[in-house]
């Protein structure tokens, strides 16, 4: 059974999880010009807060993009929160930016959580537990 089918959805997956790691930067570096002279904290850690949290989603998105295992709970867990965010836009003149989480969120936990890629993603943990017991 050929697994190529099943990398090139995870690879697929994995940049969606790096372009979702490049817009938390854009929105960490707005917060920072947005400095507000009364309270510069806010605006600091914010920033520092989005630029941080999107450093650790490409790290996980590369090392997803590499076939690495431990990648899928970092990935599943940002996307789960990302799913929280969209529903808080739902309804009203925020329905847009609903759609524009949630869809990405939606399609990368199928991806992610799908039979095929935990095959591939776990194969060689499930091969090195089988040699060690045997």
């Amino acid at each position: 059974m050929s697994d190529a089918p099943a990398t090139r959805r995870l690879q697929a997956a994995a940049l969606v999880v790096g372009a979702e790691a490049v817009a938390l930067v854009a929105f960490g570096v707005a917060e920072f010009t947005g400095l507000d002279q009364d309270r510069p904290s806010v605006a600091l850690t914010t920033g520092a807060f989005f630029v941080l949290y999107a450093v650790g989603l490409a790290f996980a998105a590369r090392a997803l993009a590499s076939l690495r295992s431990w990648a899928r709970g970092p990935v599943v867990l940002a996307q789960l929160i990302q799913l929280g965010v969209a529903w808080s836009f739902r309804g009203h003149d925020t329905n847009w930016v609903a759609l524009l989480l949630a869809v990405p969120a939606v399609g990368v936990l199928m991806v992610v959580l799908a039979p095929a890629t935990t095959a591939l993603l776990y194969r060689g943990s499930a091969d090195d537990d089988t040699v060690s017991s045997s």
